[in-house]
């Protein structure tokens, strides 16, 4: 999103230099803890809760398309499969003892299953209920009995409000997992953010889509984010709309990101035209 900030400081230094703005006021915001598991928005989630917040969002996450209306929620889970004892070479494991890498690998097949039936849970913007897992290790060496397992994934939905119920399903899936294998399960399920969605008729959509079509030609069709961003806590916590939209960029969350130069001047004139019209609203 560095480059989706660049275009944020420019679009307000021409609404500043130029004095186009008459009315209302624009709020540039950055924080630190921002991205999950390492950060839990603590410094957004105490601006809001001493009032920086305003009417409208736009937050500029690297998403040039659909214009999204909705959004998952999202829990990162990390699931720790144990069995007592001490790590043995593989000859050597008395009669019967727990592989808490074939758990582990049974439950990547049961959280494969589950995501599966979660595709009926759907939203006309966001998209379908997930889960996924992208991360599995366990053992030291190719012939060694471990003692942990550990996977790490996460779980999405659609429905907001439904975070106990997706809580309690993963961990009634898990204690039959320990049931059936006999392993000891740890869960940490760590809620990043709820589902939200934003009515298509509120005024900050209808000056976004006025300032694209002067800056582009054309208004955005609506969709869904297929990732989780601060609006997330925009929506739950603050209760005000919260669009994200950004540069059509490359290499998110990589060393290598990349974005053209006329991206940032296009995200840039959204923005500042976005100003003006939910401004002079």
């Amino acid at each position: 999103m560095k480059g989706g900030v660049a275009a944020c400081v420019e679009a307000l230094r021409a609404l500043r230099d130029t004095g186009a703005l008459r009315t209302g006021q624009v709020l540039l915001t950055t924080h630190d803890h921002h991205e999950g598991p390492w950060g839990d928005r603590r410094q957004l989630k105490a601006l809001i809760r001493e009032g920086y917040v305003g009417d409208g969002v736009l937050l500029p996450e690297y998403l040039a398309t659909p214009l999204p209306v909705a959004g998952r929620g999202q829990a990162i889970f990390e699931v720790r499969v144990r069995r007592d004892g001490e790590p043995v070479h593989e000859v050597l494991q008395p009669p019967n003892t727990p592989h808490v890498l074939l758990a582990g690998a049974d439950l990547v097949l049961r959280l494969r299953a589950l995501d599966q039936r979660l595709k009926q849970h759907t939203h006309p913007h966001a998209g379908a209920d997930s889960c996924f897992v992208g991360r599995l290790v366990s053992g030291e060496i190719y012939n060694q009995v471990p003692v942990e397992c550990v996977l790490n994934g996460t779980r999405r939905w659609v429905q907001s409000g439904t975070v106990e119920a997706v809580r309690a399903e993963f961990e009634a899936l898990l204690a039959e997992l320990a049931r059936d294998t006999g392993t000891q399960v740890e869960l940490d399920f760590s809620v990043s953010g709820d589902a939200f969605a934003i009515d298509p008729a509120d005024s900050l959509v209808a000056a976004f889509q006025q300032a694209h079509q002067a800056a582009t030609g054309a208004s955005l069709p609506l969709g869904g984010k297929p990732f989780m961003d601060d609006g997330n806590t925009f929506a739950a916590l603050a209760g005000i709309p919260a669009l994200t939209h950004g540069p059509a960029a490359t290499g998110a969350h990589t060393l290598d990101e990349r974005v053209t130069l006329g991206e940032l001047v296009r995200v840039a004139r959204v923005y500042a035209l976005t100003a003006l019209a939910y401004c002079g609203s």
